[in-house]
């Protein structure tokens, strides 16, 4: 919201939901037409082993990625949940960020990322949703007794904004799910084209109306202010929030083993033949994890990582392969619906993807991590003609009471 501009934003949120619906069951469709039931056997089929080649990397990539960006907000979330706890030094080594993240990779991802079959993530990941659900009644709560107290900016309500592109990057990282279908689409009791259409359709409209609730109620309580890690703005004596903050680790933690369940895939099948023994799947998965802990470990701003992750990888997994897969495959006239809406999501895509990782690079998201937010104090402050790149406000912030945050 805080890059698109509040009103396209939300306009972009309904069309990146409604392309992700559309394409994810384009790819299952193309499965069927080839005779595959992995993405990168679809397009091994399709387009060779250039295809194939690319699209390897990239499906590794996006997990790879979005495991470091779990480790980061697992990092910023929990550490703040710890330095909570009454008689804890906030300095203190084994509450900081890294140590929380070696710590959870240790005890939490590694242990859940050795199953063999995802099918057993399933129980994890009802826990998952319920916790969102609880995560979602925070936001809520805190954008009726927070938001009158935060000061707008004055292009809080602009209706579009230049780095609309970078906010799709974020939007198709957030929906992106094309790398893992296939594996889910297996773990049902009887997979068919139509009964997968009916699970993402229920699915993207659930997510679509939780994306949207939290887009909504974050930009509306900080609107400008907006950080990439949305819990970045809260404050850390908000005790409410720091139970938010807890849900919120525990998420990302147990949404993490599905992401190497895929790196982990594409290497089994690009090196492996597709069949590990369990010393290689043991290695390997501590492979994997390692290098993306390290990683995590020297980067601390999540919205760059969002972007990037989003323009480079998301964009031509939601967007460009399936469709390109589909048209060549499919023996459907020019005008049907499915082939016309390909034609239009290919060029689409190719658009997202350069021009959002330019201006990625060239107009880079502010990050202010670990700092505490000037609201959070409970003195006067008193903002006159403060002018940067991103807002001008004149305005005087009355003194918070401290009940809010408790």
């Amino acid at each position: 919201m805080k890059q698109a501009g509040f009103p396209l934003g939300i306009l972009l949120l309904f069309w990146v939901s409604y392309i992700t619906d559309f394409s994810l069951v384009l790819l299952i469709k193309g499965g069927a037409l080839s005779g595959t039931d992995t993405y990168q056997s679809l397009v091994n089929k399709t387009f060779g082993f250039p295809g194939y080649l690319l699209l390897s990397v990239l499906q590794f990539l996006y997990p790879f990625i979005a495991m470091i960006s779990y480790n980061i907000i697992a990092g910023d979330t929990l550490s703040k949940v710890f330095q909570r706890i009454p008689g804890v030094d906030p300095e203190n080594l084994f509450v900081g960020r890294h140590f929380i993240i070696v710590l959870s990779t240790v005890t939490f991802t590694l242990p859940l990322s050795l199953y063999r079959d995802i099918g057993k993530l399933g129980k994890i990941s009802f826990i998952s949703t319920v916790l969102t659900a609880l995560i979602l009644g925070i936001v809520i709560t805190r954008v009726v007794s927070l938001g009158p107290y935060i000061p707008k900016t004055e292009d809080a309500w602009v209706f579009a904004k230049p780095n609309a592109i970078q906010a799709v990057g974020v939007m198709s990282f957030a929906f992106i799910c094309h790398h893992n279908s296939f594996l889910v689409y297996s773990s049902l009791e009887e997979p068919t084209v139509a009964k997968w259409s009916r699970i993402i359709h229920i699915s993207i409209v659930v997510s679509m109306f939780i994306c949207v609730l939290f887009a909504t109620c974050g930009y509306l309580t900080f609107t400008g202010f907006t950080q990439g890690d949305l819990f970045e703005n809260y404050c850390r004596s908000d005790d409410l929030v720091t139970f938010g903050r807890f849900c919120y680790g525990v998420t990302v933690l147990l949404t993490y083993p599905m992401e190497c369940f895929v790196t982990r895939e594409v290497i089994a099948n690009v090196f492996f033949g597709g069949n590990l023994s369990s010393v290689f799947h043991v290695v390997i998965t501590v492979v994997i994890i390692t290098i993306a802990t390290l990683v995590s470990l020297l980067i601390d701003c999540l919205g760059i990582v969002l972007e990037l992750n989003g323009v480079l990888c998301a964009a031509p997994l939601i967007f460009i392969i399936p469709s390109a897969c589909y048209l060549k495959l499919s023996e459907e006239p020019r005008t049907h619906t499915d082939k016309i809406l390909s034609c239009v999501m290919l060029p689409m895509g190719a658009v997202v993807m350069v021009f959002g990782f330019v201006m990625a690079i060239t107009n880079p998201q502010d990050c202010t991590h670990g700092q505490e937010m000037f609201y959070c104090f409970p003195d006067n402050f008193s903002l006159t003609n403060i002018s940067d790149s991103h807002f001008q406000l004149t305005t005087q912030l009355p003194t918070l009471n401290i009940s809010i945050f408790q």
